[in-house]
């Protein structure tokens, strides 16, 4: 069914629910390319991806959730999209957690203008009351684990691997459908090619000493239970972060599987305290130095370069997007020492042997005073913000 949205008597846009064709599911995807071309800074995702994203049978992010996806047309032409999305999870949270019941999600947004985005955000409204939603947070894409937030600062340069970005005017269109930010999450840059601050380099010092502490590379000819036993100290670790839902086993087995060929021993650290892990570090060359060339298509040849890079990409820049210490361990001194150690050793290996300079950590929430506090440490300063808005249906 489309819905129609009128310009005095002409009618301006016509959004509807894509099918479950080939047609439609390209046309949402492609119009994402169409939009954002011309932008310097935007990084085209690569399109099989976007498509395992969206789709049930790929995505294990359905066994718990169900979606909606619109796409925005005028004369015929596509000028923008948006998901709408109920996760169980999510509803099974706490109010004060960023769920609970009555809470559903929307994202994908894109648009052409401000007539575009509006007419797309009613309509994943109204999708979103007929499922018995009573208030919406977005944009989220699909899942807190994806891409959330609303890119709000940070726009003149291209975002790190698995990061969003989005044109300045969203902003304002958001904002004009009568959403207000509930959450900021930040990305922090820093330098790498220069030694640490000199208290952290005594704080890493100190954790050499300890006879307790043992720092170890992930050990990638074990790659399953590797991934499986990071995975589980992350859902630990980020249990009572907002807005964290628990990765399930599916989706740990599907993150464990897009991640491995962008997984490098010597960028992942785990920590040990008196033989057991409590701590983890993930840390990825940014693959979107590479992509930004591909047009969203490993083919023709794009595979062969991916490939032939993979096997020993030099890089700019390296991200952290995940990092955690159980949550035993939260709030004392030892959580930040295992932290510093884990960055510091990956550090080392990100320069010596990827050339990389600089380093992006996050996001993180802006109340995350732990995570804030060992980045400012560290020097780093925040260069992209990502906003969450919420408003009630």
């Amino acid at each position: 069914m489309a819905v129609r949205f009128w310009r005095g008597d002409q009618v301006a846009v016509t959004v509807r629910q894509i099918s479950d064709s080939k047609a439609d599911r390209n046309s949402f995807v492609d119009v994402q390319f169409a939009i954002n071309a011309s932008d310097p800074a935007w990084v085209p995702p690569l399109k099989d991806e976007v498509h395992g994203l969206i789709n049930p049978k790929k995505n294990p992010w359905f066994g718990h959730a169900r979606a909606a996806f619109f796409l925005a047309e005028r004369d015929g032409k596509p000028v923008g999209r948006i998901s709408g999305q109920v996760d169980d999870l999510v509803l099974a949270l706490s109010p004060d957690m960023g769920g609970g019941p009555g809470m559903g999600h929307w994202g994908m947004l894109e648009a052409t203008d401000a007539e575009a985005a509006a007419a797309l955000i009613a309509a994943a409204e109204g999708w979103l009351r007929a499922q018995g939603m009573t208030r919406a947070i977005g944009p989220i894409s699909l899942s807190i684990w994806d891409e959330p937030g609303l890119l709000v600062k940070g726009h003149d340069h291209s975002p790190t691997v698995m990061m969003g970005h989005h044109r300045p005017e969203y902003e304002a269109w958001v904002e004009a459908a009568g959403y207000r930010g509930i959450k900021d999450l930040h990305t922090y840059d820093l330098p790498i090619d220069t030694p640490f601050p000199p208290l952290v380099q005594r704080i890493v010092t100190s954790g050499e000493r300890n006879a307790r502490i043992n720092v170890r590379r992930v050990d990638k000819s074990k790659f399953a239970s590797e991934a499986a036993l990071i995975l589980g100290i992350l859902n630990d670790a980020w249990e009572e972060n907002w807005g964290t839902v628990p990765l399930t086993d599916a989706e740990i087995a599907y993150v464990g599987t897009k991640l491995k060929p962008i997984v490098f021993e010597d960028l992942i650290m785990i920590a040990e305290v008196e033989g057991q892990p409590v701590a983890f570090m993930m840390t990825l060359p940014d693959l979107n130095e590479k992509l930004g060339g591909f047009g969203g298509s490993l083919l023709p040849f794009n595979w062969a370069k991916l490939l032939w890079w993979l096997r020993a990409p030099k890089v700019r820049t390296m991200r952290v997007p995940l990092m955690g210490v159980v949550k035993r361990l939260q709030a004392t001194r030892l959580a930040s020492q295992l932290a510093f150690m884990m960055i510091e050793y990956i550090r080392r290996e990100a320069v010596k042997s990827y050339g990389a300079t600089r380093g992006e950590i996050g996001w993180i929430l802006e109340d995350n005073q732990g995570m804030v506090s060992i980045a400012e440490m560290l020097g780093s300063e925040i260069n992209r913000t990502y906003r969450l808005y919420e408003k009630a249906l």
